[in-house]
């Protein structure tokens, strides 16, 4: 993954996402074949490793008896760093008051302290699995600008999702894990490029076409009008319908979605294909 990256690693509910995340933090060793991570071993370096890297859990538990301030001092003291100036940001930014003991916090609360202890050190990289859990949606739009802003520095960005339209809003790379394997990697505009549009074609009536282009599936086909989907570069089909009599045409945006669902139907749709 090069640095500057925003990796969204995709995939439903016990697909393998948090297994794999603690994985590559230390926290669970592997049964098989090895990781590394900074160039150290996830499972032998995993206290180093956790120092460097900004790791925010999914079942995030913190001392309800301290105030929020005290917890992040806790984990600055822990890492050897010295973050106030971030941390005073951070809490700004995410609108957390750090003075409330994070037992009297709500869930979105103790989401924001736990984001704040994995940004405040600016790692190098960010560990985050899914980040956005008890965010409204504004907050989700401020970390996502956030995120965005470490990886213009060149600082890299790992994070776990089930929710695909956040994934394609924030990330340049894409993984998606099926039963704890990762089935396909690329970029995200190489899944735009895979993904399937909905294809509505009404022909004139010396135009009907009795060719069709290889990307183009019929759904439904009445008299002069063709419904179907569009798999491929939608150049290919705009050169076929220039060459083609039609009276009316409608193409919608690519539907990532439903190209995400291919992939956890039979099989998954085209070459998995690795893209850096």
């Amino acid at each position: 993954m090069p640095a500057g990256s925003l990796y969204g690693f995709l995939g439903p509910n016990g697909a393998g996402k948090t297994t794999t995340l603690r994985i590559l933090m230390g926290l669970l060793r592997a049964s098989g074949g090895s990781a590394t991570v900074l160039d150290q071993d996830c499972w032998r370096d995993g206290a180093r490793l956790r120092r460097d890297v900004g790791y925010l859990p999914g079942d995030i538990r913190l001392y309800g008896n301290m105030t929020g301030r005290s917890t992040l001092a806790f984990f600055d003291s822990a890492r050897g760093t010295q973050s106030r100036d971030q941390i005073n940001r951070l809490a700004k930014v995410l609108d957390l008051d750090l003075a409330k003991r994070v037992r009297d916090y709500s869930r979105g609360m103790k989401q924001k302290l736990g984001l704040i202890q994995a940004l405040m050190h600016r790692p190098e990289l960010l560990i985050l699995d899914e980040p956005t859990t008890g965010l409204d949606p504004l907050m989700q739009t401020t970390l996502h600008e956030e995120l965005r802003h470490a990886a213009d520095e060149g600082r890299t960005v790992l994070f776990s999702s089930h929710s695909l339209g956040e994934v394609e809003q924030l990330c340049n790379m894409v993984g998606i894990l099926r039963e704890g394997l990762l089935i396909e990697q690329a970029k995200i505009e190489t899944l735009r490029a895979r993904a399937i549009r909905r294809v509505e074609i009404v022909f004139t009536e010396s135009g009907k076409a009795h060719t069709l282009p290889k990307g183009l599936h019929v759904l439904q086909e009445h008299d002069r009008r063709l419904e179907g989907s569009w798999v491929g570069p939608v150049q290919d089909l705009l050169k076929w319908l220039v060459e083609t009599s039609v009276r009316e045409v409608m193409i919608t945006p690519p539907d990532l979605e439903d190209l995400f669902l291919a992939y956890y139907a039979n099989g998954t749709p085209g070459t998995a294909e690795e893209s850096s």
